[in-house]
């Protein structure tokens, strides 16, 4: 069930991370604009990366999958959060190394699996 599900959750992802590129671009400033540029470029990318590593059954991609996911909600909601409400970007770093760990279990899964 979650196979057919987490595409739909990450093109979701994809399309927000458009709006927030657009948003970005077109309505706050400076320092703002960073933050939802870098948001919305690592929310697009790694949403992009769900779509296609989908299918991948193994628990070396699950667990890379789970990372992925969570890696965007911290790392890029603790952006938008500073940007939107002026909340830490404490969550950054911490989404950041589930990003690096999603990636480098995915990588494991690949090699383990083409």
């Amino acid at each position: 069930m979650m196979s057919r599900r987490l595409p739909a959750l990450a093109a979701a992802i994809c399309a927000v991370a458009v709006a927030l590129g657009a948003y970005a671009s077109h309505v706050v400033a400076a320092q703002d604009q960073k933050r939802l540029a870098i948001a919305a470029l690592f929310a697009f990318a790694n949403g992009l990366a769900l779509i296609v590593i989908s299918p991948r059954d193994s628990r070396l991609a699950a667990a890379g999958k789970l990372a992925l996911l969570s890696g965007i909600v911290l790392f890029c909601g603790s952006l938008a959060g500073a940007a939107f409400f002026s909340t830490s970007t404490a969550a950054a770093p911490i989404g950041g190394s589930l990003l690096i760990l999603g990636w480098l279990l995915v990588a494991a899964d690949f090699w383990r699996k083409p």
